[in-house]
C-alpha cells in the first residue's frame, strides 16, 4: 500500500532555489581577490628571485590545471602534453627572434598556434583509447622533440637563446613576465571554473563517466572531447611560451621533456584529481618540496615518489579531496543544490 504522504503536494508558500555557492567559496573569492591585488604589487617591493620563482610555479600550475581538465574531467589520460608545451615555447622564440614580434605579444600567439596544431594531432590520438591513448600521446611528443632537434635554425639539439629581449631592461622584463604569469593563472582558474559550471561542463563529466550513455542522451562526444583537447593544448602552449620567456633559453630536451607531464600528474594526484582545488594545492606542495629539497638530488625524487605512493594509498581522492569529504570544504563549487527558501 503506498504511503499516504507519497502524493502530498508541497505546503503552500514553500519556494525553492538553486544554490551554487557556499560560504567557503565566497570567502575564497574575497581572499583570492586580495591576494591577487597584493601579488600585483610584488615588483615594487619584492626581490627578483621571488618573481622568477612565481613565474616558474605558475607555469607548472597552468600546465597541471590543463592536464586536470583533460584527464580529471575529460577522462583522457595523456602523458604527452609536453608536445604542446614545447611547441608554445618554440613558436614564441621563432616569432621573437625571426619575425620581430615582441616576445610578450608572441606568448598568446604561440598558445593559439599550439591549439591549432592540436586539431590535426587529435585525428591520430583519438584513434586510440585508454592506455594506448596515453602511450600514443607520448610517442607524438617524442616525434615533435626529434623533429625540432633537427631544425638548425633554432639551434638543433643543443637549443638556442631568446635574443629578442636583449633591448629590454632586466627589471622591466622580469616585471612584465611576472604580471603576465599572474594574469594567466587567474584566467586559467576562472575559465576552467566557468566552463565546468556551464552545460558543456556537465556534458564533459557525463562523457568521462560513460561515453555511450552520454552519446545516447544527445551529447556530441567527439566534438566535446576535441574542444577540451584543444583547450588543454592552448593552456600547455601558453605555459610553455611563458616559461621560456622567463628562462631566455630553450632546447628540445627541456621543452619536450616528459618530466613536465610527470610533475603535472604528481601535482594533480597529490591535490586531488577532478577538482579545481587539486592543482592549486598540489602546485604549492610541489613548489615547497622543490624549493627546499631539490638540492638533495636523487633523494628529492625519491621523496616525491614516496609522497605520491602514500597519497594514492591513504588519500585516494587527494589531499583536498580528503578535506572536502571530511569537512565539506568546497572553494569552487560546480554542483547545483536545491534549497528551500525560509
Amino acid at each position: 500500500m503506498p504511503s499516504p504522504l507519497a502524493d502530498t503536494p508541497p505546503a503552500p508558500g514553500h519556494r525553492f532555489e538553486v544554490v551554487r555557492g557556499t560560504r567557503a567559496s565566497r570567502a575564497a573569492l574575497a581572499v583570492g581577490v586580495l591576494l591577487v591585488a597584493l601579488a600585483a604589487t610584488l615588483p615594487a617591493w619584492g626581490e627578483s628571485s621571488w618573481m622568477r620563482d612565481f613565474v616558474e610555479i605558475a607555469c607548472y600550475f597552468i600546465f597541471a590545471m590543463m592536464w586536470n581538465l583533460l584527464a580529471g574531467y575529460g577522462g583522457m589520460v595523456s602523458i604527452g602534453q609536453q608536445a604542446f608545451f614545447g611547441l608554445g615555447g618554440y613558436v614564441m622564440l621563432a616569432l621573437g627572434n625571426f619575425a620581430g614580434v615582441n616576445p610578450f605579444v608572441a606568448v598568446p600567439i604561440a598558445a593559439l598556434a599550439a591549439a591549432a596544431i592540436a586539431v590535426p594531432v587529435s585525428w591520430v590520438a583519438f584513434r586510440l583509447q585508454g592506455g594506448y591513448f596515453a602511450i600514443g600521446t607520448w610517442v607524438i611528443a617524442e616525434v615533435f622533440r626529434l623533429s625540432v632537434a633537427n631544425i638548425s635554425a633554432v639551434g638543433g639539439g643543443s637549443g638556442t637563446s631568446l635574443t629578442a629581449l636583449r633591448g629590454i631592461e632586466k627589471a622591466t622584463r622580469e616585471s612584465v613576465t611576472f604580471w603576465m604569469a599572474l594574469a594567466c593563472v587567474v584566467a586559467s582558474i576562472a575559465l576552467v571554473y566557468l566552463f565546468l559550471r556551464s552545460k558543456q561542463g556537465l556534458a564533459l563529466l557525463a562523457i568521462r563517466d560513460n561515453e555511450v550513455a552520454a552519446e545516447s542522451q544527445g551529447i556530441a562526444v567527439r566534438r566535446m572531447k576535441l574542444a577540451v583537447y584543444v583547450v588543454a593544448a592552448f593552456g600547455a602552449g601558453l605555459a610553455g611560451a611563458l616559461y621560456f620567456v622567463g628562462n631566455l633559453r630553450i632546447s628540445p630536451d627541456a621543452a619536450f621533456s616528459v618530466n613536465w607531464t610527470a610533475f603535472a600528474i604528481f601535482m594533480v594526484v597529490i591535490g586531488g584529481i577532478g577538482r579545481i582545488e587539486g592543482p592549486i594545492v598540489g602546485a604549492l606542495i610541489f613548489f615547497l618540496l622543490n624549493k627546499f629539497l631539490s638540492d638533495y638530488g636523487s633523494w628529492y625524487l625519491l621523496g616525491l615518489g614516496l609522497l605520491a605512493i602514500v597519497t594514492t594509498i591513504f588519500f585516494r581522492q587527494g589531499l583536498w579531496g580528503y578535506a572536502q569529504q571530511r569537512w565539506g570544504w568546497t572553494l569552487f563549487p560546480t554542483a547545483r543544490t536545491l534549497r528551500r527558501e525560509p
